[in-house]
């Protein structure tokens, strides 16, 4: 890059903002789509709002594509640099700016750590809710970039329910004041429209969300089941009675034997063929109500044994053994292809069959642990990218299941995104008319384009209007 700019930009975030040594560059080429790789020209890491103006104002005079970052820990490659892109980092802004016991929320820097939101405010008897499975890592501004979900987003919803404000550095450098908390703005939601929108609009730097209070009581329950059929009926079955756990997870065979086998081991039984991990909150009373009426459930469906965790001890090491599914997967395999569809509930069973099925034809090893309360499957299709032809083999039948789930009345995505790895597969479920009208809005807050190029519009279906095409399978 240009020196001068480079001195200009370093001017405003220091030594400690700036990465140009190309080893330190290394760790920003890809986010968790491992096999979509591009080295970034330049990394800038801003301490607060103020810096990042700054340097969106340069990398805007200079009409230097730019892509925002949080933790990089998404799976769609939203984070993957573009060729020629610099990378705008939040990672040195994490702080809590305040929390409002008194009206409930919080602000804090988009570089803030999802547990940690909750850590801050636990004493205060109050919580964050949206909980994705790497919340030990990700950051508020990255869930809000992707409309995070996570296990009891069944209950709560996904993060742009629980997003009141933003403070938004548009691509020109000049900054957006959208952080008062409002629950029914006038005129457009611009917070809304913003969340989800992959980066596309411009850079989030602080963050108003909603705070909620801590349960009463929580309780978790293990259920074990001979069979994964009878676990995908069993949540079909709960929801249908209207019965209102908080939390409806699934593990399979082979990602308990995963579990079990790394640092996170549970004690899920290995001779299960899955388990349904299920939270229940509230008052004594709810919490019984619900557990009687869920455990009659269960024993409709061939349930071996339901257990009721005793301490807190042992609820955070089911918990942790379920959050840790992911890494536990190393043992399977290098790499890991999470896909991320969403299917009606009642066609659980169907749809995980279904992809067993796709993933045997093309001989590959699949795990799934998924959202089934939210139908939110996860079918995780373990490899090695170094062998090309099997990392073939795993994008067809990656496209095969996105196509059987649309087909079935399902979606593309329900909390991951669409970044890299969706976004040709687009056109599966949203019509030209759709993605012109996306393609519009798109325009509206970043005219040239520059944010996040090539990422979650199918280019097809937009090159007269993409000057940076990004990557490219």
């Amino acid at each position: 890059m240009n020196p001068p700019i480079v001195r200009a930009l370093r001017a405003i975030v220091g030594d400690a903002g700036l990465v140009v040594d190309e080893t330190r560059r290394i760790p920003y080429e890809c986010d968790g789509l491992a096999f979509e790789r591009q080295k970034p020209r330049l990394v800038l890491l801003p301490g607060n709002t103020e810096e990042a103006l700054g340097c969106m104002r340069i990398l805007h005079e200079e009409g230097i594509p730019i892509v925002a970052r949080g933790a990089g820990t998404g799976l769609t490659g939203g984070a993957t640099p573009v060729e020629g892109g610099v990378v705008v980092g939040t990672a040195r802004m994490r702080r809590v700016l305040e929390i409002n016991v008194q009206d409930r929320y919080a602000r804090a820097e988009a570089g803030l750590v999802n547990l940690d939101l909750s850590r801050a405010c636990a004493d205060d008897g109050l919580m964050y809710a949206p909980d994705p499975s790497s919340q030990m890592a990700c950051t508020i501004g990255g869930n809000v970039a992707n409309n995070s979900g996570g296990p009891h987003c069944f209950k709560y919803g996904n993060t742009s329910r629980h997003v009141l404000g933003l403070k938004i550095v548009t691509p020109e450098g000049e900054l957006l004041d959208l952080s008062r908390p409002e629950t029914d703005p006038e005129g457009l939601d611009l917070v809304g429209l913003f969340v989800g929108s992959e980066g596309m609009f411009g850079l989030a730097t602080e963050v108003t969300v909603r705070l909620l209070p801590a349960p009463e009581n929580v309780e978790t329950v293990l259920a074990i089941f001979p069979d994964l059929d009878d676990a995908c009926d069993a949540v079909s079955e709960i929801i249908a009675e209207r019965w209102d756990p908080s939390a409806l997870e699934i593990l399979d065979r082979l990602t308990i034997q995963a579990v079990e086998a790394s640092i996170y081991a549970a004690g899920y039984p290995a001779e299960a063929d899955a388990v349904l991990l299920i939270e229940i909150e509230g008052s004594r009373a709810e919490c019984d109500a619900n557990y009687n009426g869920i455990s009659a459930v269960l024993d409709r469906h061939r349930v071996i044994e339901a257990r009721r965790a005793q301490t807190e001890q042992e609820r955070k090491k089911l918990w942790a053994g379920r959050k840790g599914a992911y890494g536990a997967m190393g043992r399977i395999a290098p790499d890991l292809y999470v896909s991320d569809v969403v299917v009606p509930r009642t066609k659980l069973r169907e749809l995980v069959r279904k992809s067993t099925e796709i993933c045997s034809e093309y001989g590959l090893k699949l795990t799934n642990v998924f959202h089934a309360g939210d139908g939110n499957l996860h079918p995780n299709l373990s490899y090695d990218r170094r062998d090309s032809d099997e990392l073939k083999r795993v994008l067809a039948a990656g496209d095969e299941i996105m196509e059987a789930v649309i087909a079935a009345g399902g979606t593309l995505s329900g909390e991951h995104g669409v970044g890299l790895e969706k976004r040709d597969q687009m056109p599966m479920y949203f019509s030209q008319p759709d993605l012109d009208i996306m393609l519009a809005v798109r325009a509206a807050w970043d005219q040239q384009q520059r944010m996040n190029p090539g990422k979650l519009l199918p280019i097809r279906a937009c090159n007269e209007h993409m000057p940076f095409k990004g990557l490219n399978r």
